[in-house]
């Protein structure tokens, strides 16, 4: 009876004959119910989230954190009892925590999740969006603020002989500086901006700081995908900051080290650029870029722990908020560093601070 027709129109229809004693009331009942409209995924047959139904393995793999530290991530990361959602849906906050970590560990639909959260595809992306503006509003001063318990002058000393003692010929050197290209969907507007030709692909670009502990001190953008990394170093306001932080207790300037393509300065040092190099001069390019690669390690952290950044097809500027998830994962990924701490901290050996330091 329905094809052609919108469900509401032979509702109306079926209420009109009936009405009108077209149709007795037990007919009108029957063809009511038969012309119901049906949601497309069955969530109700699947049972509600509880944790206690995850294994550990299930955690790690869907989540990226053991299960006996998802309670010390939640304290941590101050969320409520409850989140309510702009259309009243409502969640513990335990589970907008799973739903968060489950959405960016894996480039997965919301449909994908249904059967894990008992919810419908609407509810998920309304209660992912709202979790993660409150990470993001919360948290993210934490990428971009110096004044952090990890990065006071005898923390920054300790850094830059870490560095030292791992090969670099740098003494003051106390961190590492590089740009990195998040790759999205080919937008219909502004299609120039975003694409960097470099790369050959429409991105957007951050600008981050790497620590010996394995922490991501800075984190900087979105930026569009053609700005230089010059470019980012300036807006970012990187340089003014280091000025004011960047010293030692006995007045020595200490320094972060990038690419050529960063200018040189006394917070900021590259490779030599001279033609020909001096034998000296290459062997100084040479073990630098040996601890320069762990800002490498970083990006590769990033993008395996959280694959959903690392989806372009679906990181669609204008539908979604492809820039806050990337900062996000930064603040998820220092916070598993301070967990389980990770290559570049096992490298320079230095201890990352624990999860509530951090949070502090």
């Amino acid at each position: 009876m329905a094809a052609g027709y919108g469900l509401q129109s032979v509702r109306d229809v079926l209420l009109v004959s009936c009405f009108d004693d077209v149709i007795d009331d037990e007919e009108f009942t029957l063809l009511y119910e038969e012309n119901y409209s049906r949601g497309i995924f069955p969530y109700s047959m699947y049972d509600k989230f509880d944790l206690d139904d995850w294994d550990e393995e299930e955690c790690k793999v869907e989540l990226r954190f053991d299960k006996s530290d998802l309670a010390v991530l939640l304290h941590a990361l101050r969320f409520p009892d409850r989140f309510v959602c702009s259309q009243r849906t409502v969640c513990s906050g335990m589970e907008g925590l799973c739903i968060l970590l489950k959405r960016l560990a894996f480039p997965c639909r919301f449909t994908d999740m249904v059967m894990r959260f008992g919810r419908n595809p609407t509810e998920l992306c309304l209660i992912f969006n709202h979790v993660l503006d409150f990470v993001y509003q919360t948290h993210q001063h934490r990428l971009n603020s110096w004044n952090q318990p990890f990065l006071n002058t005898p923390a920054l000393e300790q850094y830059a002989q870490s560095i030292h003692a791992c090969g670099a010929p740098l003494q003051n050197c106390f961190g590492f500086v590089d740009g990195t290209l998040c790759k999205i969907s080919r937008s219909k507007n502004n299609q120039r901006e975003v694409y960097n030709g470099h790369k050959r692909a429409h991105a957007l670009k951050f600008q981050n700081v790497v620590l010996p502990n394995g922490l991501i001190a800075n984190l900087n953008g979105p930026y569009e995908g053609r700005r230089h990394d010059a470019t980012m170093l300036c807006e970012s306001g990187l340089l003014r900051d280091l000025q004011v932080v960047a010293w030692a207790n006995d007045g020595r300037p200490l320094c972060l080290y990038g690419d050529p393509a960063y200018p040189l300065g006394i917070h900021l040092q590259a490779p030599f650029r001279n033609v020909p190099l001096t034998p000296q001069m290459a062997r100084f390019n040479d073990h630098m870029s040996e601890v320069r690669v762990a800002v490498e390690w970083m990006f590769g952290c990033i993008s395996n722990y959280y694959k959903f950044v690392e989806f372009q097809n679906q990181l669609k500027i204008g539908l979604s908020p492809v820039g806050k998830m990337y900062l996000v994962c930064g603040i998820l990924q220092n916070a598993h560093t301070c967990l389980y701490g990770n290559i570049i901290s096992n490298y320079f050996g230095v201890d990352s601070p624990d999860l509530l330091t951090y949070f502090w």
